[in-house]
């Protein structure tokens, strides 16, 4: 027996990435997953694909979530193949980089409406469901930009703070309920996002890193199962540093 046997989880941008590889860990535990993409669909099919060659039911959805409406329609959507809704992963998130001084109101909207809107989008879809049937694990992934801040990134870490905020404050509201809301906040993860970063800036990170080296996309989904599954029953409102030591 999966220790995710019988529930359903959506991870958000789940074609590639943190999100496929969480999407393939929860199916692996047993859990029905649903790989929410937004333009990538031969990506997020090959992520079905693999959830089926393991044994495990997966199904691909197309949403920009960073629409309400089409957030709603994700939710939606799940409900009407799975039947029910456990675990939400807000995943999905993008990045525009630029000092302040050079950064457009068109790079701060689209990654505040991607990474902080998106989130609230989809919880507020799903929460319905998990208060109705009291249970409920959600996860959100932000990001060690948004405890420290990232030079460059103000977009990205405005975002990501305010998700972190956003994770504790909802971890209040539906704590009675015996939903849990848990964020992670990832350090140096090589991912198809973070290959924009300059070389000497990695190696910077990794200098003040004390383990010295780059985590991969399998250490994040491991802190997603262990937030939604049995062992983390009693943790909520919490962010996890997955990180190597760097923000510490």
């Amino acid at each position: 027996m999966g220790r995710l046997d019988g529930q359903v989880a959506v991870v958000t941008g789940a074609s590639r990435g943190i999100g496929r590889a969480t999407a393939i860990k929860l199916a692996g535990a047993g859990a029905r997953v649903v790989v929410n993409y937004l333009s990538n669909k031969t990506a997020a099919e090959d992520v079905v694909r693999a959830i089926q060659g393991m044994g495990g039911e997966a199904l691909a959805i197309q949403a920009n979530v960073g629409i309400f409406e089409e957030a709603q329609k994700l939710i939606q959507s799940t409900l009407d193949h799975f039947g029910r809704l456990d675990i939400l992963v807000n995943n999905a998130g993008t990045t525009r980089d630029a000092l302040l001084v050079r950064m457009s109101e068109e790079d701060w909207d689209v990654v505040i409406n991607t990474n902080l809107k998106g989130p609230f989008n989809c919880t507020k879809a799903a929460q319905r469901t998990m208060i109705k049937q009291r249970y409920g694990r959600i996860v959100n992934i932000s990001s060690i930009a948004g405890v420290a801040g990232n030079a460059g990134q103000a977009n990205y870490s405005a975002a990501k703070a305010g998700l972190i905020g956003f994770t504790k404050a909802v971890a209040k509201e539906v704590g009675s309920r015996n939903i849990t809301v848990n964020a992670i906040a990832p350090g140096y993860i090589p991912t198809d996002l973070s290959a924009t970063i300059p070389p000497e800036l990695v190696a910077k990170g990794m200098e003040l890193t004390p383990l010295g080296h780059p985590g991969d996309t399998e250490d994040i989904a491991n802190a997603v199962l262990f937030f939604v599954s049995e062992e983390g029953r009693y943790v909520t409102g919490q962010v996890l540093a997955v990180d190597g030591g760097l923000t510490m």
